[in-house]
This record gives structure tokens, C-alpha cells and sequence, in this order.
């Protein structure tokens, strides 16, 4: 069991924060944006220094699963002055429409260049286990529904095949004239986010959502992590 999720538990938490999760995706060869916690406006100052300009801030707290739908997302800030201003801002904001939320500070991180969005997200079936899934990110996952599934593990042939499987592939490919995305790079991001999931059976929910995917290379850009309860998860794969 690794630390954060040794954490969460002793915590009584299910849900990793951003920092956690994008740490634990990392060390597994996921590329995510990095991304730092800051307890105060000061820390979140000196991190997005350190990581770069424009900036990210999200709020961080066991108690909020989705973070804009209380204001605790603040994108595009471009100095010092305006991570200051919007960490207070911010903070003032959730306070009032979730008081009772527990605030572990800010996740801080540099904004990453746009590409096209696309979401890998992972979900235990009861009857088949871990199934991995795919589809067009941001918006189009929510209105077009346009997703495809496989189950962990997800091997390479299978990583392309599901990538190929949503209507949406066009718009990988380069539609009117765009660049095409780096299939080969969201394939193996695929995959090593299967073999994360096979190898953490007490994960039992995962997003990333956005993914960026660029004419070379693929971020995830915001990362989330659910826990199965305490006694109910799966064996390893």
C-alpha cells in the first residue's frame, strides 16, 4: 500500500486529492502536469514561481469532490499578484458555499498548452472487475456520450482498438486540416493507467479528465482517485 493511500485510510478518506493521485500517476510513468499543494497564499505564490506562469489553483479538501461546482477552480493567472488575489478569493468563495468542507490548502500547477481534450477513466464492474475507459473529453463526454470500454488489463493492441472504437476518431485523425493528435502516446498512456489500475486493487474509481493529446506527446491534466471501501477491494491483477 503506498503512502498516500495509506493516508487516506488512516484518515477515514476514499477520495485522493489532486496532489496525491497526479504523485502516485506519475511514479507509475503516467504523464500528468505537476502539480503542488500549498497550504497557504505565500506557498502558493512561491510554487507558481517555481512551476510557471500562466497558473492553476484548485481548492483541496476531502469534502469536495468536484471542485468548480463550488468556484474552487481558477485558471490563467499570469503573476504573482494574481495568484495571491485569486487564492483569497478562491478560499472566500467555497468557505461561504461549503462551510462545512475541510480545506487542506491549494493545488498549485502550471497551465498546460490546450490540445484536444480527451478523458481515460477507470471503474470496478461488479461481476468483470476493473474496466478501463475512453472517449472525447471536456463537453463532448458529457453531451455526446461517445466512450468505449475494455477490460484491465489493457494490453497495446487493445489500447488502439479502443482508441479507434468512438465516433469522435476523426478529430484524433485531424479533421479539416488540423494536425493529427500523438495516438501512439495516448495508446501508452492508456496503458500504463490499465497497468496502474491492475496493480492498485484498492483503487476503485479513477478520471483523468482532461487529457491533453498534442501532434506529439499526451498530459493529463487533472487527475482524480477514488478508494474502494476499507475490506472491499479487488485482488490484484
Amino acid at each position: 500500500m503506498t503512502t498516500a493511500i495509506a493516508d487516506a485510510r488512516a484518515e477515514g478518506r476514499v477520495l485522493l486529492n489532486e496532489v496525491e493521485a497526479k504523485a502516485m500517476l506519475a511514479a507509475a510513468g503516467v504523464p500528468v502536469t505537476p502539480t503542488r499543494l500549498a497550504r497557504t497564499a505565500t506557498e502558493a505564490v512561491a510554487l507558481a514561481e517555481e512551476l510557471g506562469f500562466p497558473a492553476a489553483l484548485k481548492i483541496v479538501s476531502p469534502d469536495i469532490a468536484h471542485k468548480s461546482d463550488v468556484g474552487g477552480v481558477v485558471l490563467g493567472l499570469k503573476n504573482a499578484t494574481a495568484v495571491r488575489r485569486a487564492h483569497r478569493e478562491m478560499l472566500a468563495h467555497v468557505r461561504q458555499v461549503a462551510p462545512a468542507a475541510r480545506i487542506d490548502g491549494v493545488s498549485v500547477q502550471r497551465m498546460a498548452a490546450p490540445g484536444i481534450e480527451v478523458i481515460v477513466g477507470a471503474t470496478t464492474d461488479e461481476l468483470f472487475g476493473p474496466v478501463m475507459m475512453f472517449g472525447l473529453g471536456g463537453v463532448f463526454v458529457e453531451v455526446l456520450k461517445d466512450v468505449a470500454f475494455r477490460l484491465v488489463p489493457v494490453e497495446p493492441r487493445d489500447a488502439a482498438q479502443l482508441v479507434r472504437q468512438i465516433r469522435g476518431l476523426p478529430i484524433l485523425q485531424g479533421a479539416r486540416g488540423a494536425p493529427p493528435a500523438d495516438l501512439a502516446a495516448l495508446e501508452q498512456l492508456i496503458v500504463r493507467v490499465s497497468s496502474f489500475v491492475a496493480d492498485h486493487p484498492e483503487v476503485a474509481e479513477l478520471d483523468l479528465n482532461p487529457v491533453f493529446v498534442y501532434p506529439k506527446g499526451a498530459v493529463a491534466v487533472d487527475a482524480r482517485i477514488v478508494l474502494a471501501q476499507p475490506g472491499e477491494e479487488r485482488e490484484a491483477l
